[in-house]
């Protein structure tokens, strides 16, 4: 897939390159013929809070099911280490031999993506919580916390009766396991509420007592997915201090948030996702400031023209060479206008054979003149074959009657128009057209692939070539999408109105 992807400028290695605890490399994730995740290779620095950030529907949460073992990738490896470093020849060896894992005194390499779910969690030490909570409601708040630990107590009763029989040894860790989860309730402000009905807390409590429930079981690296989902600020600020008290106990952390104020102001290092393909990977303040986080995530429209000098030069290029073939385009014009004359010196015998076929070709005439013009070539793109599939034909100024209101689809606000414009689109009807490999090229071009398909860009285009609406036309025409125009020019593409 070609995405332009905008990787932070380091002067340094940074800390989840050089000491990463999980490692996603080329994961590819497919529902049938949908890709879920496409491609996507990022770390998670060992100490660090990594915020993986984007849209709804960027495949978020489909990463986080991938890494705790929830879904089986289609495609890539997941790598989490124990211990510092790389351990590169330890996890290609992992790799060749077909294991699950290494473990050693002090290092050991785990591929999740071979692991199930409870392997991931009991040896390779990954917790998460849900974006719907998900507590043991009868259960009290203690009693939610002594569950997951159910792993330590099965060993400590020889996995049989020892815990009824009261040995020793279940009773040392029965009151091991109490004592931890006191620990976290009280760092989670919930101590007084111990005893109560996980069920009667409110909601932001709920949402802390699952991060303490999951602390519980010890983790290495704990995935929160959404934990401000909910809350207001005040709440948010206390989730923003256990978290980082969190990572002062030198457990790593991956969370998906869309609060912004949480991610910004907590995370070490951001990712960021937008249709299952990674757009931007850096700290903080790069993120935020990247223009194509900004058109993606941080609010503003994917219709609303966006002043960024990435699509800037794009258009500026494509104009460029537009306007140097301007001279050859009026050396053609007594070409082009011989040609109707052979056409109709030609036609004259045909004509004459039958009055009634000069009528038929009377009335085919009018829609000649209405459908635009697409000679392959007249609009080349500098570099047009680095993107996969076929430039669609286009023609340097529009079809008879002006171009039409391209912003009358869904997903075309002004910015993409002036780029349809510059590679010669002006008409419903050119769009309409494309086949998949032009669907290809273009979505490649204006650097959101697969989006096309998803917007269904042709449908909208072949009702508004028809002269039908779309209800998101009504709703530019009515002047309700401040970031479309209104039709102040040519409505559709039989040069009528809509």
């Amino acid at each position: 897939m070609n995405v332009a992807l905008k990787n932070q400028p380091a002067a340094s290695e940074e800390r989840w390159e050089a000491d990463p605890i999980l490692t996603v490399e080329h994961l590819t994730m497919r529902f049938g013929g949908l890709v879920a995740i496409d491609d996507l290779s990022f770390n998670v620095g060992r100490g660090d809070i990594t915020a993986l950030i984007g849209p709804n529907g960027a495949g978020k949460t489909t990463v986080f099911n991938c890494v705790t073992g929830f879904y089986k990738p289609t495609e890539g490896r997941i790598v989490m280490r124990h211990g510092p470093g790389r351990q590169q020849e330890a996890v290609d060896a992992v790799t060749a031999t077909g294991k699950r894992w290494d473990i050693g005194d002090d290092r050991s390499v785990f591929l999740l993506e071979r692991m199930p779910d409870f392997e991931i969690a009991k040896k390779a030490r990954v917790a998460r919580t849900f974006q719907n909570i998900r507590l043991f409601g009868g259960m009290t708040v203690l009693e939610n916390l002594l569950v997951a630990q159910h792993n330590p107590l099965m060993i400590a009763s020889g996995m049989t009766v020892g815990g009824v029989l009261g040995l020793p040894s279940y009773r040392k860790a029965e009151q091991g396991a109490i004592d931890k989860a006191v620990y976290w309730l009280e760092h989670t402000h919930l101590i007084d509420r111990a005893d109560d009905a996980a069920g009667d807390l409110p909601y932001g409590a709920q949402r802390r007592l699952e991060i303490a429930r999951a602390m519980c079981t010890g983790p290495h690296l704990l995935c929160l997915d959404e934990p401000a989902a909910g809350l207001n600020p005040r709440e948010s600020t206390e989730l923003n201090e256990l978290l980082q008290f969190i990572r002062k106990t030198g457990t790593s952390v991956l969370l998906i948030e869309h609060d912004m104020g949480v991610v910004m102001e907590i995370s070490d290092h951001i990712v960021v996702l937008d249709y299952g393909v990674k757009i931007s990977d850096g700290a903080a303040d790069f993120v935020k400031s990247d223009p194509r986080v900004i058109a993606a995530y941080l609010g503003v429209d994917d219709e609303e023209e966006i002043d960024v000098p990435e699509i800037k030069a794009d258009v500026e290029e494509v104009t460029e060479e537009k306007s140097k073939r301007k001279p050859a385009k009026a050396k053609a014009k007594p070409k082009a206008a011989a040609k109707p004359a052979a056409k109709s010196a030609a036609a004259k015998p045909a004509a004459a054979k039958s009055a009634p076929a000069r009528k038929a070709s009377a009335k085919k005439a009018p829609a000649k003149k209405a459908a635009p013009a697409k000679p392959a070539g007249e609009i080349k793109v500098k570099d047009a074959d680095k993107h996969p599939g076929a430039q669609p034909a286009g023609t340097k100024k529009p079809g008879e009657g002006g171009a039409d209101n391209l912003t009358r689809i869904s997903g075309i606000g002004p910015a993409n128009e002036k780029k349809l414009n510059a590679l010669g689109i002006w008409h419903f009807s050119q769009i309409a057209a494309w086949k998949k490999a032009e669907i290809e090229w273009v979505g490649s071009y204006l650097s959101f692939s697969g989006r096309i398909e998803r917007e269904e860009w042709i449908k909208q285009a072949k009702a508004l070539a028809s002269g039908k609406q779309t209800e998101f036309s009504r709703r530019v025409d009515g002047g309700k999408v401040p970031s479309s125009r209104s039709s102040s020019r040519r409505t559709s593409g039989k040069g009528g109105k809509a």
